[in-house]
């Protein structure tokens, strides 16, 4: 299973709290993290293996989009600061976009995101 991060920068904190909650999950089970480039740091310093893409604003979004494009994802968590402007919102809006053309599951929160967890779990 490979799943896909992202976090706005006021919401890193929360993904890597949120991914320190699954972290047994995490590594017993066949899954491999990739995230944009400055998620992926903060990942990388709580003790995940992560793989590093561009940051967000200079294509690791678009990156990611690719991705679930051509079906090499099984999920993607997005923790989206929807309070703050974002100037690569487009790339953002493709990637919801794309999600949802080739139905790979997309958590925008951690609410939803722990849902999909709990799935893996139960599978």
């Amino acid at each position: 299973m490979k799943i896909a991060l992202i976090a706005h920068d006021g919401k890193k904190a929360d993904m890597v709290h949120f991914l320190s909650g699954f972290k047994d999950i995490l590594h017993q089970a066949d899954v491999e993290l990739v995230a944009t480039g400055t998620t992926g740091s903060h990942i990388q310093k709580a003790g995940f293996e992560v793989q590093r893409l561009l940051s967000g604003p200079i294509g690791g979004d678009a990156q990611i989009a690719a991705m679930a494009a051509q079906k090499e994802l099984d999920m993607v968590i997005f923790f989206r600061d929807p309070l703050d402007k974002h100037p690569h919102e487009p790339d953002v809006q493709m990637l919801m976009r794309i999600c949802d053309v080739h139905n790979i599951p997309l958590a925008t929160n951690p609410a939803s995101a722990e849902l999909m967890f709990k799935a893996l779990t139960q599978a």
